[in-house]
C-alpha cells in the first residue's frame, strides 16, 4: 500500500455555510422555552440565567417556534429533518460547487457527516433528486461524529482526496439539532441544549488540484478511554435526548492539551508552529476551557465566540462556520482545526494557508 506520505496532500477549494429559514432570538426562545417547560418543571427558573449567560443572541431551526409548542415523537421528529436537513443539503452544497468553479456532475465523491436525523436513503442520495450527480459518483455517509463532525469529516474527505489525486471531492456537513428538543424529559442537560442548540449546514469542496484556499495536513484523532458518558444522544421511543456530562469543561482544562500535544507531535508540528488554532464553539464555558488549557491569549478564540453568538452550537458544522469567517481576514500560516465530540474525541486538522 502507497503510504499516505507520498501522495499529494489535498487543498480547500471552496467553503459555503447555510442556515435554514426560521430565525430564533434567544430572548423569544426563553419565553417559549418558559411556557413549555416552566411550570412542570421547578428547576426552569433558577436555570433561566443561562440563556444570558450562552452569549447567544440568535439560532436558526428548521422549524418554526410553533412546532416547539407541540409534542413530537419519532416520527414528527424524523419528518422534520427529512424537510429540513436535504434543503440545508442542497443550499451548502450549490454554493460551495458555485464558488469552486465546479458542477455537480464533476463531482466525483460525496463525503456527508449528520448525527442529527436519520435518513435511509441518505442525504446524498436525496440530493440527487435536486443536483445532476453523476450515477456513479462515490457516497460516504457518515453517521454519529457529533460535534467533532466538521473536523473528522473534513480529515476523511481530505484523505479520500489525497488518495485520488485530482479527483474533486465534496463534504458537506448538516446538522438539525434544534429537532433534539424535549418537553417530556425535564433534564438539565435538555435545558442546555435548548439553551445552545442551533441548526445549520457547510460545505467544502476538496482537491489536490484547484486554486487553494489552504491546504490540509493529515489529521488526527484522540478518544479517551471511560468516556462514552461524556456527550451523545440517549434514544427513545420519542427521539433522542441529548447527553451532557457537567464535567465537560474541567475535563477539557485537564485533559485537551496533551492530546493536542501528542497529535501534532504524530503530524510533525508543535503548538509553537501554530499561528492560530481554529475551534468548534461547543459553548461559552468550553471555548474558556479550550483558551485555558493551551494557555492562549484571553479572546483569541475571537471568531468562535462570534459564530456563537450568531448561530449558537450547530453540532459538527460550527468550526466550518469558524474557518469561513476566518477566510474572510485573508488568512497566512500554519493552523489547526479542533473539535470534540461523543466518544470521548478530539478531532485534530492542520491548514495551512499561503503568505
Amino acid at each position: 500500500m502507497t503510504s499516505m506520505m507520498h501522495l499529494p496532500m489535498a487543498h480547500l477549494i471552496a467553503l459555503s455555510t447555510h442556515v435554514p429559514p426560521y430565525e430564533l432570538p434567544q430572548e423569544m426562545v426563553k419565553i417559549v422555552a418558559k411556557r413549555v417547560l416552566g411550570e412542570r418543571y421547578p428547576e426552569f427558573e433558577r436555570l433561566t440565567k443561562s440563556f444570558e449567560n450562552a452569549v447567544i443572541d440568535r439560532r436558526y431551526s428548521a422549524v418554526p417556534f410553533e412546532w416547539f409548542e407541540q409534542p413530537q415523537d419519532w416520527p414528527s421528529r424524523t419528518l422534520a429533518y427529512l424537510q429540513g436537513a436535504p434543503e440545508m443539503f442542497i443550499g451548502a452544497a450549490q454554493n460551495a460547487l458555485t464558488a469552486a468553479g465546479w458542477t455537480a456532475d464533476e463531482v466525483d465523491c460525496i463525503v456527508t457527516v449528520t448525527s442529527t436525523g436519520i435518513a435511509t436513503p441518505t442525504l446524498d442520495a436525496r440530493a440527487m433528486v435536486t443536483m445532476p450527480f453523476r450515477s456513479d459518483v462515490h457516497r460516504v455517509p457518515v453517521f454519529g461524529l457529533g460535534c467533532a463532525g466538521g473536523v473528522s469529516g473534513l480529515s476523511i474527505a481530505a484523505r479520500l482526496a489525497s488518495a485520488s489525486p485530482g479527483s474533486k471531492v465534496l463534504f458537506v456537513c448538516v446538522e438539525a439539532c434544534t429537532l433534539s428538543f424535549r418537553e417530556d424529559r425535564l433534564q438539565k442537560a435538555d435545558i442546555i441544549a435548548t439553551v445552545l442548540f442551533g441548526d445549520g449546514a457547510a460545505a467544502a469542496c476538496i482537491s489536490t488540484e484547484g486554486n487553494s484556499l489552504g491546504q490540509f495536513g493529515h489529521g488526527e484523532e484522540h478518544t479517551w478511554p471511560d468516556t462514552l458518558a461524556i456527550m451523545g444522544w440517549d434514544v427513545d421511543e420519542a427521539g433522542f435526548g441529548v447527553v451532557f456530562d457537567r464535567s465537560i469543561p474541567e475535563f477539557v482544562k485537564q485533559h485537551f492539551a496533551a492530546a493536542v500535544e501528542s497529535g501534532m507531535e504524530r503530524m510533525g508540528l508543535a503548538q509553537a508552529d501554530l499561528a492560530r488554532i481554529i475551534c468548534h464553539p461547543g459553548g461559552a464555558k468550553v471555548v474558556d476551557a479550550i483558551e485555558g488549557a493551551l494557555h492562549l491569549g484571553q479572546d483569541v478564540l475571537d471568531h468562535e465566540r462570534g459564530i456563537l453568538r450568531d448561530y449558537g452550537n450547530m453540532s459538527a458544522p460550527t468550526v466550518m462556520f469558524v474557518l469561513e469567517r476566518l477566510l474572510a481576514d485573508a488568512p497566512h500560516g500554519q493552523m489547526m482545526l479542533a473539535a470534540l465530540g461523543p466518544g470521548f474525541t478530539a478531532s485534530l486538522l492542520p491548514i495551512r494557508f499561503a503568505a
